[in-house]
C-alpha cells in the first residue's frame, strides 16, 4: 500500500475510482497532531488486511485520522473498529441494539443539552482498562458549529518543564465515573454506578504500549492524586491542600494549549479515528438547538502503566 503525503497548500489530487484500493493520500493538518486521508474507504479496510495495516500505522504516526465521504454501513463501521480489538459497551449511553459496541450520540430537539462532552477528556479513564481508541462517524451535522478538538498528550508531556516531569514521575491518580456521569443522577443510582465501576488508580504519566512515548494521563475524569501526601512533597497541610489540587489543575490545563491541538469540521459521513491512549478531545457544543448525530465504536484497551 503506497502513501502520498500532500503538503497543506497543495491542490488536492483527484483519485480515480479504480485507484482507491491502491493508494492513500495523507494530508497532515498540523505539525503536532492529525492527518486527513483520502483515496480510501473504511468499508474496504474492514475486509482488507493490508489496507487496515496501513491505516493502523498512520494512526500510530498521527494519533488521529480524518476521512470524508465514508458512506459505509453500521455493520462496516463496527467491523472496521473491531479490527483494532474487542468493542466495549458504555454503561450510561448504551449501544445500538443491532450493532453491539456502536454508541449513538444523538443531540436533537428532543434531547436536553448535556455538558459532559464539552470538556477536554480522554474516554473512559474511569475504567481499569480505558479504551484503546475509537472510530466516530458523523450521521448528521449542524450547518455551523459542532467541531471536535483533539490534543496530543504525548507532546503535552514532552514540553513540560523538567522540574514538573521530575515531580510527577511516580504520581498516581484516581479517575471517577461517579463524579462525572454520575453527578446528575439520583443518589441511589449514582452509588450503584460507583459500585459497578470503582474509581481506578492510573499513573499520571503513562507509557504508550506501542510507541513507548510518555503521555500526560490526567483529564476531566481525574479527581485527585493518591500518593502525593509524602514527606518529600508536604511540609504542612497547605502544601497538600490546595497544593496538590493546584498541581493537578496545572497538569489538566495543558490540554487547552492550542499548539498541541487539531480541530475538525464535521460533514455528513466524515469519520475520525483516534488513539485514546495518547490524546484527549473536546466536542464543542456551540450549535444548540441544531441537530448533531454521531455514531461511535469504542475499542477495549489495556491497563495503563
Amino acid at each position: 500500500m503506497s502513501q502520498t503525503v500532500r503538503p497543506r497548500e497543495a491542490t488536492p489530487a483527484r483519485v480515480r475510482p479504480g485507484a482507491r484500493r491502491t493508494s492513500i493520500e495523507v494530508e497532515p493538518l498540523t505539525c503536532t497532531i492529525g492527518a486527513e486521508l483520502s483515496g480510501v474507504n473504511l468499508g474496504d479496510a474492514s475486509r482488507d488486511d493490508d489496507l487496515f495495516a496501513e491505516i493502523k500505522q498512520l494512526l500510530s504516526q498521527y494519533k488521529v485520522l480524518f476521512l470524508r465521504d465514508q458512506d459505509i454501513t453500521r455493520a462496516e463501521h463496527v467491523a472496521f473498529a473491531a479490527r483494532f480489538g474487542a468493542l466495549e459497551e458504555h454503561p450510561v449511553v448504551g449501544s445500538d441494539p443491532d450493532h453491539p459496541g456502536l454508541v449513538r450520540i444523538y443531540k436533537d430537539l428532543d434531547s436536553k443539552p448535556e455538558h459532559y462532552e464539552n470538556a477536554l477528556h480522554c474516554d473512559a479513564t474511569w475504567r481499569e482498562q480505558p479504551p484503546m481508541g475509537a472510530v466516530l462517524r458523523c450521521v448528521e451535522t449542524p450547518e455551523v458549529g459542532g467541531d471536535t478538538i483533539w490534543v496530543n498528550m504525548a507532546e503535552a508531556y514532552r514540553r513540560l518543564p523538567a522540574h514538573i516531569k521530575s515531580q510527577i514521575a511516580d504520581l498516581r491518580a484516581r479517575h471517577s465515573i461517579e463524579a462525572t456521569f454520575g453527578a446528575a443522577m439520583p443518589m441511589e443510582q449514582r452509588q450503584r454506578l460507583a459500585a459497578q465501576y470503582p474509581d481506578p488508580e492510573h499513573p499520571v504519566v503513562r507509557t504508550h504500549p506501542e510507541s513507548g512515548e510518555k503521555v500526560l494521563f490526567v483529564n476531566t475524569f481525574t479527581t485527585h492524586f493518591v500518593n502525593y501526601h509524602t514527606p518529600e512533597n508536604v511540609r504542612f497541610g497547605q502544601d497538600y491542600a490546595p497544593g496538590a489540587a493546584h498541581l493537578l489543575a496545572y497538569l489538566t490545563s495543558q490540554a487547552a494549549i492550542p499548539e498541541y491541538q487539531v480541530r475538525w469540521r464535521w460533514t455528513r459521513n466524515s469519520v475520525a479515528i483516534w488513539d485514546n491512549r495518547s490524546t484527549q478531545h473536546y466536542a464543542v457544543q456551540d450549535y444548540w438547538p441544531a441537530v448533531r448525530k454521531m455514531e461511535r465504536a469504542g475499542i477495549v484497551g489495556d491497563r495503563p502503566f
